[in-house]
This record gives structure tokens, C-alpha cells and sequence, in this order.
């Protein structure tokens, strides 16, 4: 007879194995699935959300989680075991509050909601997606009611992505930032724009995905235990051990969007292809503190890719790639990847004013859930902050609310993990630099891997085994701050636009 432990693994084994389907239908939902195969594999999307649920809430497994947790079974687990019985006893308890009908019906909700997202962007026709988020808006208070009915709805959400912060904490964080970057922005404001001409142009979709494949080979994702796609909204995901994807999505005038997307979402990868091997089927293989993923992702965007020192072992690489770079200097080409003006779209602002995109959306988020804003009045919500934030108003909803994908499967709560992983950057910068040295200097000799290093002995190799604070505690021996960020940003800005 097995004990219980052994019992337990088997049955998460099964467990992964629908989750393995799930993250493939996924997938191949927002990469490839032509239009007229779409609603059949959201059918069979809807079944295995179905069968997820009925893993998570059955007796048995309920029985073993109990057992598990007895403090004489409990002591007994590794770290990695402990963590999963505490969070998957949790998530079992709050499901089993949750009808089985009702989350059949809000899985199958978010999952059309993508779908119409997708056809209302192409078509700035925001008609097409507002029942749809509607209805989602809806699903979510209602399904967070159910798992805490006694907790306020936003701040559950704000745990479901980043166990350990709340909104008390990120609005003293945002509050700071808000208020450090005003004068900064000024300055900038003020000063002479730098010529940027000689970027524009035609540059072909294949080049830019031979830069992608080149990119993401330096900074160190492994194409063994890695894909690429398209799709209309860049994203990484973890099929399963082993299998780290990610997508990208290309712009024929705009070849540093597509760059900075690859950079980013690979700063994601390298994280999940960090985690080792002995954490596969525990609770910290999956890192669902996505304020910690953010800022592995955003370090390697902004705080090393928008160093010129990055790019100098590659730019001529780069040049032979996209042969139109070979009449940019590189010194043009860093100005204009750091150029900082307000924009419309989030994924392609500057690393600057983006912080004011995530406020504007947490703000948002915090009148859907504590305000009762009715998606209706979402657009024009939107447009006021942006002028508020940002000072430009969007002409179109596809440039306004209609740009990001989050909203549209329930994702509620998730933006804030954007700045947040901005502020644990500025922090590991600054450990980084003290225990490796000018990283200035590591990039310039192309030794980037010695980072990517750093980041897995530091960070990756823990997978989720401990909280965003705990890591910050970890690595930097100190409770989060904003400081370092901005005093990043005012040092960094200072010297390029000479203020």
C-alpha cells in the first residue's frame, strides 16, 4: 500500500497532465488556430478546465492535503513538498466554495472573451469585446465572493499574482514613483529631442525574426527546452517542464518593438528554465509571483538591454541582420531605445513613463472592483487618466483599451506586477553591480552570461519556494524600496538627455 505522500505525487502527476493539455490548447488558441477551428478547440478547452476543476476539489485529494498538513506527517516534507500542500490546501479549500457549474461557465467565459478581444483590436470596434468584458467584470467579483467571501475582492486578486504585497503597500510604492518621476519628466520634457530619422524605413518580418532567434541566443534561452511563436499580444508560457514558449509580434516600420518584446519575453523563459529539475511537480515549479517574473523579464528589457554597452558585442551582428542599422550609429540607435516620451501603448513606451501606464491601469482596476465602473465607461475612464498620467488622450480604443489583453480572461490584478518587478530591478541592480561589478563593463565584453548567472543562482533556482519579499530579503538583505529605481532613472537620464 503507497502512503499518502506517494499517493499524493501520483495524483498530481494526473493533475499535470490536463494542465499539460490545457497550456497546449492554449497555445495553439492564440498562435495558429485558424477562425474556423476555433470554437471547437474552445470546446475542448472548456472540458479540460472542467476536469481541472474536478481534480482540485475531489474528496480524495482534499483527504490527502488534510492528511499531509497534520503537523507529524507536515515536518517530515521537504521545503518544495511543504509549499505545496500550504498553497494547493488553500486553493482546494477556496475552490471548494466555488460551484462546479459556476466555474464551468467563467472558464468558458474568459477563454470566448480572448477570442472577441483579439477580433475587437484588429477592428478598434470595442462593441465587439464590451459584453464580453462585461460579463468577465462580472464572473470575477462573483468567483472571488465565492473563494473568500469575506475579503475585499481587489486585494484577493492582488494576492492571486503577488502573495505577500498589498494594495497598501503598492500605493506607497506607486505613490513615491508618481511623485519621484515629475520632475525628471520635466527635464526631459525640456530638453532637445534628439534626430532619430535615420531609423525609419521598411524592415522585413524574416530579418526581424532572424534578430529575435540572434537576441535571445545571447542573452541565454535555451532552443532545446524552447519554442517561438506569434501572436497578436507577445507572452510566454510554461507548457511543462522542458517546454518554455514564448511569441513575439512584428511591426515592418518598428524593428525595436519586436526586439524589446524578444528581450522581455525571454527574461521570462530563462527564469522557467532556471527552476531545476527537482522542483518539477511541486507547487514551486510554478511561479505564479508574477511581480518577481516581471522584474526578471523587465531586467534583462531595461536595465541591461538599454544599455549601449549591450549592444556592442552584437551590433554588427545586427547590422548584417538588418542591413538598414548599418548607416545608424550605435550611439543614434541607444538614443532611440531610450528615448522617453509619453506614448500610447504600454508594450512599446519608454521604461520611464511605462510606470505611469501601470498605475493608470492599477488605478482603473481599483474603480472596476472598489468603484463599480461598469465596462461601458472603461474607454472613457481610460482616455481621462491617460491624459491625466501621460498628458496625450488616444484618438482610437485599439490605442486606448483595447491594446492589452489582460482584462479580457480575468487577469484582474495582474498590471501592479508590472512596477512592482520594476522596483525589485533597481534593487538587484544595485546588489548585482556590488558583488559582480560594473555591469557596464561584463556587457561590454560580452560576457552577459555571467548575469544570467547571477539572476539563476540568485533567483531562478528557488522557482516560487519563496515570496517576492522573501527573495528581495534574500538576495539584497533589505525590505523593498523605490529608491533604487529612481535613482536609477535620475542618474541614467540625467546623463543622456544632459539635464
Amino acid at each position: 500500500m503507497k502512503n499518502v505522500l506517494n499517493q499524493f505525487r501520483d495524483y498530481l502527476l494526473e493533475m499535470k497532465q490536463y494542465q499539460h493539455v490545457s497550456a497546449l490548447l492554449q497555445w495553439d488558441l492564440q498562435t495558429q488556430t485558424p477562425e474556423n477551428g476555433q470554437e471547437r478547440l474552445m470546446e475542448l478547452s472548456d472540458r479540460t478546465a472542467a476536469r481541472l476543476f474536478q481534480y482540485a476539489t475531489a474528496e480524495e485529494y482534499g483527504r490527502m492535503l488534510e492528511e499531509l498538513s497534520e503537523p507529524q506527517q507536515f515536518e517530515r516534507l521537504d521545503p518544495a513538498m511543504q509549499l505545496t500542500v500550504r498553497r494547493l490546501l488553500r486553493e482546494h479549500r477556496r475552490l471548494l466554495r466555488v460551484p462546479a457549474d459556476f466555474y464551468n461557465e467563467y472558464a468558458s467565459a474568459r477563454t470566448r472573451s480572448g477570442r472577441a478581444w483579439e477580433k475587437a483590436k484588429r477592428s478598434d470596434d470595442f462593441s465587439l469585446f464590451a459584453p464580453h468584458l462585461d460579463k468577465v467584470i462580472t464572473l470575477t467579483k462573483q468567483y472571488v465572493n465565492y473563494m473568500e467571501p469575506d475579503a475585499d475582492p481587489y486585494e484577493v486578486l492582488l494576492g492571486l499574482y503577488e502573495e505577500g504585497i498589498d494594495s497598501e503597500t503598492i500605493n506607497c510604492l506607486f505613490d513615491e514613483i508618481k511623485d519621484g518621476l515629475r520632475p525628471l519628466l520635466a527635464g526631459i520634457a525640456a530638453a532637445p529631442a534628439p534626430d532619430l530619422s535615420a531609423l525609419e524605413g521598411h524592415y522585413d518580418i524574416d530579418a526581424q525574426k532572424k534578430v529575435q532567434r540572434l537576441l535571445l541566443d545571447y542573452i541565454g534561452f535555451d532552443f532545446a527546452s524552447g519554442a517561438v511563436g506569434e501572436s497578436e499580444h507577445p507572452f510566454t508560457t510554461r507548457i511543462r517542464f522542458g517546454d518554455v514558449r514564448l511569441t513575439n509580434h512584428y511591426l515592418e516600420d518598428n524593428p525595436i518593438s519586436a526586439m524589446f518584446s524578444a528581450i522581455h519575453e525571454g527574461g521570462h523563459a530563462i527564469f522557467e528554465q532556471g527552476i531545476p529539475a527537482e522542483l518539477e511537480n511541486t507547487a514551486a515549479e510554478q511561479v505564479d509571483l508574477m511581480g518577481l517574473h516581471e522584474s526578471q523579464s523587465r531586467f534583462y528589457e531595461n536595465i541591461l538591454g538599454r544599455k549601449k554597452q549591450f549592444w556592442i558585442p552584437i551590433y554588427d551582428k545586427l547590422g548584417e541582420l538588418l542591413p538598414q542599422l548599418k548607416q545608424v550609429p550605435l550611439d543614434t540607435f541607444y538614443r532611440a531605445v531610450n528615448l522617453v516620451r509619453p506614448s500610447m501603448i504600454r508594450t512599446e513606451a519608454d521604461e520611464v513613463t511605462y510606470c505611469l501606464h501601470i498605475i493608470l491601469r492599477y488605478e482603473i482596476e481599483q474603480a472596476i472592483f472598489r468603484g463599480n465602473v461598469s465596462a461601458k465607461d472603461l474607454p472613457g475612464l481610460w482616455n481621462d487618466k491617460m491624459e491625466e498620467l501621460l498628458g496625450i488622450r488616444p484618438q482610437t480604443n485599439a490605442e486606448g483599451i483595447l491594446q492589452d489583453m489582460h482584462w479580457s480572461d480575468g487577469s484582474f490584478g495582474y498590471f501592479p506586477s508590472y512596477l512592482l518587478g520594476s522596483v525589485y530591478d533597481g534593487m538587484f541592480l544595485e546588489q548585482l553591480t556590488q558583488e559582480l561589478g560594473d555591469p557596464d563593463q561584463i556587457l561590454a565584453e560580452g560576457r552577459i552570461q555571467e548575469i544570467t548567472g547571477w539572476l539563476n543562482r540568485k533567483i531562478h533556482r528557488y522557482g516560487s519556494l519563496y515570496n517576492s519579499a522573501q527573495v528581495i530579503e534574500r538576495v539584497c538583505g533589505r525590505e523593498i524600496s523605490a529608491k533604487p529605481l529612481l535613482d536609477y532613472f535620475r542618474k541614467k537620464y540625467s546623463e543622456i538627455y544632459q539635464l
